[in-house]
Formats: C-alpha cells, structure tokens, sequence
C-alpha cells in the first residue's frame, strides 16, 4: 500500500532545529571551549545558543510618477 501523496513529507525542505541532541551540544561547547573534559554528560549541560538564518523579503520598488 502506497502513502497518498498529500500525506508525503518534501525532501527538500530542510528547518531549523531548537533542540539539539547531546552529542551536537557537546560538539558546539567544544568549539566555544565551554567544554571541559571529565564532566558528567549526563545532567546539567550548559544551554546552547542555536544560530538560525533569517530570509528577508524583497522591498517592492516604487514607480515615480512624472510630474
């Protein structure tokens, strides 16, 4: 039985994430030296902040009118 196109998910649509996995926090407080070696990995992770992109729209062009 095949999934009804309606219902499919696009590939192609990729979105930002707000939670991370554990191993990705760790990877970023690495990279920040926030991380030190030997802590416990299983409670108290320091938060990470998550850098997301903004598309901006298009401003419309005003035509000016001859006077």
């Amino acid at each position: 039985m095949t999934i009804d196109q309606s219902l499919k998910k696009p590939s192609g649509i990729v979105r930002v994430r707000n939670v991370l996995k554990r191993a990705e926090r760790i990877v970023i407080l690495k990279e920040q030296d926030r991380w030190v070696e030997g802590n416990s990995t299983a409670l108290g992770l320091p938060k990470v902040r998550i850098k997301q992109t903004v598309v901006g729209k298009k401003k419309k062009v005003k035509e000016e009118e001859p006077k």
